[in-house]
């Protein structure tokens, strides 16, 4: 089966009626955890970016408390097991503010934890993939903001290994 484009399922959405999107979205949502996470976000939390930004940061560190850090290797483990949870996380919210929040204190927590201590490249490799997230939302940003963030910047950038 084919599977076509979001303009063809658009222009066919459009002709459905009220009960039968209804009827849509709800079989959507029971389909998996993400898509019902999605809608409950959306209804309820969608404007409420201080609350959603408070419950991912509850939920990295409570990941980041867990973690096993015995060796370089279930460190590594570890760390990208984070950020899957993170970028799910992410996916819920298209505030550039609210994930550049989130992706701060991702980094903030690599650094205290003692990740980049490893030394290891994957671990390394990770951290500057996610200081060039933060440089690209900045650089989207109103121009206050970008001042404001660049200072946190560059604090980031000098963790990075060449």
């Amino acid at each position: 089966m084919k599977i076509p484009s979001l303009v063809t399922i658009k222009k066919e959405l459009k002709q459905r009626n009220e009960a039968e999107l209804v009827d849509l979205i709800l079989q959507l949502s029971k389909l998996n955890r993400d898509n019902k996470a999605f809608l409950y976000f959306q209804l309820f939390e969608g404007d409420n970016h201080e609350l959603y930004l408070n419950m991912v940061k509850e939920e990295l560190e409570e990941a980041f408390q867990k973690a096993n850090m015995r060796s370089y290797y279930t460190a590594k483990k570890s760390i990208q097991a984070i950020r899957r949870l993170m970028n799910k996380n992410l996916k819920l919210t298209k505030d550039k503010v609210t994930t550049l929040e989130v992706l701060i204190y991702f980094c903030e927590n690599l650094i205290g934890y003692g990740y980049l201590g490893y030394h290891h490249p994957v671990i390394d490799n990770l951290y500057a993939a996610q200081v060039k997230k933060m440089e690209k939302l900045i650089s989207g940003l109103h121009e206050d903001l970008q001042f404001d963030y660049q200072e946190t910047l560059h604090h980031y950038q000098n963790y990075i290994r060449y």
